[in-house]
């Protein structure tokens, strides 16, 4: 039904996703400081969006004909950010500015796979890419005004 690349791409989003999933529960348990709450929360509505964002892509994988990778070990191979386990011990700041530049890697991915699955007239691929890009912008503008920076344009 859809081509290889795309399904490879795919996948590569649901480790990408199952890893964030991860990280954010890692910094949703460990914050610290005078913002736990509102971190803590942010985090965590975070991760609900992930884990919702994880089982749509595995699912359009499954429909188009593929495999999703399902294991942590899969998760780490074929995903675009990088692991620390140390990062449970950042500030609270540092957390939040290690969240934008996860989600500024998932951007550039996603806008590889938006236009892949253009390419590929795979429809449905695309407008689950673009929602999940618009969701990622939103999150790093909202962290980044958080942190009192300013969006990079």
């Amino acid at each position: 039904m859809a081509n290889q690349a795309v399904q490879t791409f795919l996948n590569k989003i649901v480790a990408t996703q199952g890893q964030f999933y991860i990280r954010l529960h890692q910094f949703h348990w460990y914050v610290k400081g005078s913002n736990f709450f509102a971190l803590h929360e942010k985090f965590e509505e975070m991760y609900d969006e992930t884990t919702e964002n994880l089982d749509e892509v595995a699912e359009r994988l499954l429909a188009i004909g593929g495999e999703p990778y399902s294991t942590l070990q899969e998760f780490i191979e074929h995903s675009v950010l990088s692991e620390n386990p140390e990062d449970k011990y950042l500030s609270q700041e540092d957390m939040v500015k290690a969240v934008i530049k996860d989600l500024q890697t998932i951007v550039t991915s996603l806008d590889e796979g938006i236009a892949l699955t253009d390419e590929a007239g795979d429809n449905p691929s695309n407008d689950l890419l673009i929602g999940m890009k618009e969701s990622a912008e939103k999150n790093i503008w909202m962290l980044e005004a958080y942190l009192g920076d300013a969006v990079d344009a």
